[in-house]
């Protein structure tokens, strides 16, 4: 089973991956927590290029090609084979951050990014995706918090202006609207208990269905 978890800035997706991998580990799954961009050495050296603040030249098609050639390696090199031996694979972002960000956040044609994704990743497809949804404003202040306490991670795509985060959201909105058997959209503003118990039982309910 291949679980992917998006959301914006700030949304709570590290806190509720880490609960909800350790939870099924107590149920005796074999589990998988991976990132995205990351997740192999090649892939986590693209992440440090990407994500350098100090890469503001970089283009919004280089920034693309930059996610999907880490999602390549990532996909191929640990996904497919954890995958192959029976273990669920919970990964903190997957496809959907490039519609989200490149598509709907930098306007980048959706179609062409289709394309390059279906190449990068042989058209696997999470069999769930949690979206945790946020308003910007308190996502990003989360973020600015974490960094001033020297928490976190503050990068690029963070200082970006607001109405691109506001973009992203909705892009992600629409998306899930597009596939909801897929997707599974929970308020992040909920006590973090709350959220972790919408998803479990989510997960197993679809790991039940599955036979």
């Amino acid at each position: 089973m291949f679980i992917t978890f998006e959301g914006p800035e700030g949304s709570g997706k590290s806190t509720q991956i880490a609960l909800l991998c350790q939870a099924l580990r107590e149920r005796g799954h074999d589990v998988l927590q991976t990132r995205e961009p990351g997740g192999t050495p090649i892939a986590e050296q693209i992440r440090d290029v990407i994500h350098n603040i100090e890469n503001t030249a970089m283009l919004p098609t280089a920034e693309a090609l930059l996610y999907s050639a880490a999602r390549a390696q990532h996909v191929a090199v640990k996904v497919v084979p954890a995958l192959a031996e029976g273990t669920i694979v919970v990964s903190d972002r997957y496809a959907q951050s490039t519609m989200a960000y490149q598509g709907y956040g930098h306007g980048l044609d959706l179609k062409e990014l289709a394309a390059i994704t279906q190449f990068a990743t042989g058209g696997l497809r999470p069999d769930l995706i949690i979206y945790l949804d946020l308003p910007i404003e308190a996502g990003l202040g989360r973020k600015q918090r974490d960094r001033e306490q020297g928490k976190g991670e503050w990068n690029r795509m963070d200082q970006l202006k607001d109405a691109f985060h506001r973009r992203v959201r909705q892009g992600y909105l629409l998306m899930a609207e597009e596939d909801p058997e897929r997707w599974l959209i929970i308020d992040a503003s909920l006590d973090i208990d709350t959220v972790h118990a919408t998803i479990l039982d989510s997960v197993e309910r679809r790991w039940a269905d599955r036979g």
